[in-house]
């Protein structure tokens, strides 16, 4: 096995008469979760080169569990903010559950709508 680099800073390893790229994945240990799945979704189908290229630095995983963790930081302000505005409390909760959890269901629809919108489809 022969080890040389390319132009691009890439490693690779030549196996017989094939090129094998050096990857070395980061440790990681945090969880995906939801939004990263959904950005990689994304990225694979509208942004290729780019998906292609964090995979290739071996910072895809990293990149995903950080906007992960930025989306729903984002989605829990968002959904804080709406029920303030329209006045969804605790008080609505004990007085009328049902109109409570409609209000609820929607204020997370619109704010899940945003933070994709905002920080995924972009």
């Amino acid at each position: 096995m022969m080890e040389k680099s390319f132009r691009n800073g890439l490693g690779y390893t030549l196996m017989g008469d094939y090129n094998i790229t050096n990857i070395v994945l980061p440790e990681e240990n945090r969880p995906i979760g939801r939004w990263g799945r959904i950005y990689r979704e994304h990225l694979g189908e509208h942004h290729p080169i780019c998906f292609k290229d964090l995979i290739l630095s071996g910072q895809l995983w990293t990149y995903r569990v950080t906007l992960n963790e930025q989306t729903q930081e984002r989605l829990v302000l968002i959904i804080e903010q709406m029920k303030a505005s329209e006045g969804v409390t605790e008080e609505l909760k004990a007085a009328d559950q049902m109109a409570w959890g409609g209000a609820m269901n929607s204020i997370r629809n619109l704010a899940e709508e945003i933070v994709l919108r905002e920080l995924i489809y972009r």
